[in-house]
């Protein structure tokens, strides 16, 4: 019997991320099991609280890490990866979970140390020099994991490939029923949203682009919401123009993201490469929110033909689809609501807790 669980996170919970919010939720929905957690993250000058009773433990200094065309939140700390560890042994988990456990550094002394049974979630997918050049090390930490799973076929095609770690394919969850009892308010103007980093990969400026030359034309403009902060942020300002109907509202919180989600008409999904899971096309759906994303791989796997794809980085396919979605009927919207809530996060730690056992029964320390 799983009675308490280290949850370690590489990324700091500070900057909005799919890993930091996949962590958050899994500590929400184990606690509802009564099991203790004990989560770890980057970033010790972090005081916020968060929506979770997990007991939280930050450690070492944030920095911005360029990452697979992303800048990723974690530390590279040596002595934070070695308090990580001191932390999680005086915790004495039944088994720790890591989640991208080969980004640097937190959870790698606790991987070589191999003291406690592991489970590692990867959510990465896509091939670099960097992966490439550390292979050896990566090869070297695999050891400590006892049981692998990955979010993706594109995400465990990465590992397998980049540390010899075969693992098996789940899949994303979330709490489906945080996001259909917020209420809804739409309005009589048709609002898009995109939420996300503000980054290049994350294509936010397609979607900008394909709002204006709509906006152009149309006797009916679209307003597009942009949610998120990032280093594009005054060149995607500059790219909007004098259109007012494209407005930028910052970082939201959860509570603000299911507002708007539920207040969107469409949700636009326009990253042009790197994500191993669109878990935001779920959440989406699950707000009855018709969702438009581009044609690539994570975004493809999470819709399973219940979302309109478009050609990545291509604006004016973007506008067509966004034409097609927002003429759906309610019978596609509530389909997509029923996929969305295949994807639990209840029915995902059900089959966490199975990985769990195995890790326990698998499990041998170091000597």
């Amino acid at each position: 019997m799983i009675r308490r669980v280290a949850l370690v996170s590489p990324y700091a919970l500070s900057v909005f991320g799919g890993v930091q919010e996949q962590a958050l939720a899994m500590s929400r929905e184990l606690a509802r099991r009564d099991v203790s957690v004990l989560l770890i993250a980057p970033d010790a000058d972090d005081h916020a609280t968060y929506d979770t009773p997990a007991r939280l433990e930050r450690v070492g200094r944030r920095i911005a890490l360029p990452a697979n065309g992303s800048r990723a939140p974690l530390t590279l700390s040596l002595g934070a990866a070695r308090r990580a560890r001191r932390v999680i042994n005086e915790f004495s988990p039944d088994v720790v979970h890591f989640h991208e456990p080969f980004a640097p550094v937190l959870a790698w002394a606790t991987l070589r140390a191999h003291e406690w049974p592991s489970v590692a979630t990867f959510h990465r997918s896509g091939d670099g020099p960097a992966l490439r050049l550390t292979k050896p090390l990566l090869t070297q930490l695999a050891r400590g994991v006892d049981v692998a799973v990955s979010v993706s076929e594109a995400a465990r095609t990465t590992w397998c490939t980049a540390a010899g770690l075969d693992s098996e394919v789940l899949f994303n969850g979330f709490e489906s029923e945080r996001f259909v009892c917020a209420p809804r308010e739409r309005s009589d103007e048709i609002v898009l949203l995109t939420i996300g980093r503000l980054e290049t990969r994350k294509g936010v400026g397609v979607a900008i682009e394909a709002v204006r030359q709509h906006n152009e034309h149309a006797q009916r403009p679209w307003r597009l919401v942009v949610a998120g902060d990032g280093p594009e942020r005054e060149r995607l300002r500059a790219l909007a123009g004098h259109d007012q109907q494209i407005v930028f509202v910052g970082s939201i919180s959860d509570d603000e993201k299911r507002a708007w989600l539920r207040r969107a008409h469409a949700f636009i999904a326009p990253a042009t490469h790197g994500e191993s899971f669109g878990l935001v096309l779920l959440e989406a759906m699950a707000s009855e929110t018709v969702v438009v994303a581009s044609d690539i791989d994570g975004y493809r796997e999470a819709a399973r033909g219940f979302a309109t794809l478009f050609e990545p980085a291509n604006p004016e396919a973007l506008e067509r689809a966004l034409d097609e979605a927002l003429a759906s009927g309610l019978e596609r919207v509530d389909a997509a609501r029923r996929h969305a809530e295949s994807w639990s996060m209840s029915r995902l730690m059900d089959a966490y807790l199975v990985r769990y056992e195995r890790a326990h029964e698998v499990f041998t320390p170091n000597q």
